[in-house]
């Protein structure tokens, strides 16, 4: 079957198809070409769209439906993994390590998957935007050896994930939870997950019709925020913390 799809010009400007123009399937593939210039994926993100594509490939973009969303304040952990937090010393920091984060995101194995989605391009301009304040590493530390961590794009006070990887059991799972303990405090109330997996689901993602989750990015990009650097603000998290005991 052959699809036909927009095509981008290469002005970093040139605006995006509306997202209802997406299509069913693939879910949610909206248009082609362009490139990674910042104006570009900052607009992307304005709108909802993010780039998602192989190195045989075009520069893909997509805007699925639904969408996996996190509310900040409702990320689940399986009882025995919060006893285990409550038993570590690791660490979770921002920004300290972008470039260590994003290439353990592109070259940890995964199960079911050969290859990689980050690709040489996307990397450099993934950093590119964390150069200029854009995209930002959660970065998990096991004394000074880094056993986790993600990291994404930042729009107002909005927080769209671009990936995570484990280089220990639970070290995504603990950026995660960080992650939303953090913008939780800041009154960011949204994390975009992208697209669903078991996993993600399992942590408390929900799924959010295409519709509903593009009022929101609207209402959260357009808010103003402080621009301080995310090291100072983040500052450093102890796990253990991130899971304190019931009372009673």
């Amino acid at each position: 079957m052959t699809i036909r799809l927009p095509a981008l010009s290469l002005d970093p400007h040139d605006p995006f198809p509306p997202a209802d123009a997406a299509l069913r399937h693939p879910d949610g593939l909206l248009a082609m070409g362009g490139d990674l210039a910042p104006a570009r994926l900052l607009n992307a993100y304005r709108h909802g769209i993010f780039p998602w594509y192989s190195d045989e490939q075009p520069i893909l973009w997509w805007c699925p439906d639904p969408r996996t969303v996190f509310q900040t304040d409702g990320v689940r952990l399986p009882s025995r993994f919060r006893r285990w937090l409550r038993r570590s010393d690791w660490v979770v920091r921002a920004d300290t390590a972008f470039a260590q984060v994003i290439e353990a995101c592109a070259t940890t194995p995964r199960a079911g998957q050969r290859g990689t989605w980050i690709t040489p391009d996307m990397r450099a301009a993934y950093e590119q935007m964390h150069r200029l304040g854009h995209c930002h590493s959660i970065e998990v530390f096991d004394g000074e050896r880094l056993v986790g961590g993600l990291y994404g794009v930042v729009v107002g006070r909005m927080f769209f994930g671009e990936s995570m990887f484990s280089a220990e059991s639970g070290g995504s799972r603990v950026a995660l939870t960080a992650l939303a303990h953090r913008l939780r405090e800041w009154g960011w109330p949204l994390l975009d997950a992208q697209v669903e997996n078991d996993h993600l689901l399992s942590l408390g993602a929900e799924l959010w019709s295409r519709e509903r989750f593009l009022a929101a990015v609207t209402e959260l990009t357009a808010l103003p925020e402080p621009a301080v650097g995310w090291t100072q603000r983040f500052g450093t998290i102890a796990v253990a913390g991130l899971a304190p005991a019931r009372r009673g």
